[in-house]
């Protein structure tokens, strides 16, 4: 029997999510396969509440300001606590390891699984959309930090360069989203292999859109927003708010009166019952998801990689409001843009006027749509997750 250990990061739900879609993969179509988790945080909630095995590492996160936000100050000060978990992890993993004997290890986005096994001699995988740390923009401003962060990403990317392959769960240039995280970093840059995105692929069928429609009473004839917020729980809330404050705002807006608004808080273990509210429904955590996606027209956002992975799928124009100072969000909502398939609400000042404003400009203008669904046909032609089982599957 071949075993998988798999080892997303802990932080958020997207690696994760991911994590368990190869699982999924690899269990349904062999029976001869045994797969084993090991993660932290809201990642192993996530990874047991899906019915997996999941063995606890000691976290190792970044900190968040109370207003949402990547806290620069705090996160700085927390290096130390970092170095000795990542120690603590490498441990933990080696010792997990050696009692498991898997065949292979997939890491997402983690590197003590690909040190344990170096150490151990068992071939790693890593999945990958972020190679190098970015700065904040304000901190880019100095040439000293620019380079800097040139080092520790060179640095980075000779740690990720243990690993046997990399794969980054992206479309290749000049299309890729994650482009600010994964170029012009020459240690890893001959490994790397651009798999496509590994967002669940749509599925849905419109008898199953039309059931979630008619239980929501939903007006297909109206534009419906869906405001579908993930990340770190501290990051979740402070959105949140402004989100339903700008719906109030869109509301009384004369050109955005028909707006039908979904909210989903994306708290694991929430309640998967809709709450009807002022300017729509609320989730705490939807179990429809797949069927909102295809009735919206418009998807509010954080910058995250898988989050914008699923709507690109979908064929859906974004609003992004990636979390402040966080470099790899800024710089996936940048692209975004870029591909003129969405609009970068920045989070500096957010108001909730702003979020209302951009909403309309995307829906006003139908180029965002028409981009959208250009990068939804390149998505068609890679099948991300199929592609990361078939390279597990090559070391069972």
């Amino acid at each position: 029997m071949g075993k998988a250990y798999l080892a997303p990061y802990g932080v958020g739900l997207g690696h994760a999510s991911r994590m368990v879609m190869v699982a999924d993969h690899l269990q349904q179509h062999s029976s001869d396969v045994q797969v084993r988790f090991s993660s932290f945080g809201e990642a192993a909630k996530y990874v047991s509440m899906r019915g997996y095995q999941c063995v606890i590492a000691p976290p190792v996160e970044f900190a968040w300001s109370v207003e949402g936000g990547f806290s620069v100050k705090h996160s700085i000060a927390n290096i130390p606590i970092w170095f000795t978990n990542l120690a603590r992890q490498v441990n933990h993993e080696t010792r997990n390891m050696t009692m498991y004997s898997p065949d292979v290890i997939l890491s997402d986005s983690r590197l003590s699984p690909l040190l344990a096994a170096k150490l151990l001699g068992i071939p790693s995988i890593v999945l990958l959309n972020q190679v190098k740390l970015l700065l904040s923009p304000r901190l880019r401003e100095f040439r000293i930090s620019r380079l800097f962060e040139a080092m520790v990403g060179e640095f980075l990317g000779s740690m990720w360069n243990i690993a046997d392959r990399i794969l980054v769960p992206d479309l290749p240039p000049p299309y890729t989203i994650a482009a600010h995280n994964v170029w012009c970093v020459g240690s890893a840059a001959r490994k790397l292999e651009y798999i496509g995105f590994t967002a669940p692929k749509p599925v849905v069928t419109e008898e199953r859109v039309a059931k979630v429609a008619s239980r929501l009473d939903i007006d297909r004839s109206r534009p419906v927003v869906f405001v579908h917020v993930s990340g770190p729980m501290e990051t979740r809330m402070p959105l949140i708010r402004l989100a339903l404050e700008a719906a109030k705002h869109a509301d009384n807006d004369n050109n955005s009166k028909d707006l039908q608004f979904i909210f989903s808080e994306g708290r694991p273990h929430g309640s998967t019952e809709p709450k009807k509210i002022e300017h729509g429904w609320y989730y705490e955590w939807c179990p429809v998801r797949d069927e909102v996606f295809a009735l919206s027209d418009l998807v509010v956002m954080r910058g995250g990689h898988t989050a914008l992975s699923q709507a690109m799928q979908f064929g859906k124009p974004v609003v992004t409001i990636p979390i402040e100072n966080h470099g790899e969000q800024l710089g996936n909502s940048e692209k975004i843009a870029k591909l003129g398939a969405g609009v970068m609400v920045h989070p500096k000042k957010l108001k909730p006027e702003k979020i209302a404003d951009a909403v309309e400009q995307v829906l006003s203008d139908p180029a965002y749509r028409k981009n959208a669904l250009g990068l939804k046909k390149m998505t068609e032609s890679l099948d991300g997750i199929n592609n990361v089982v078939k390279v597990v599957r090559s070391y069972l």
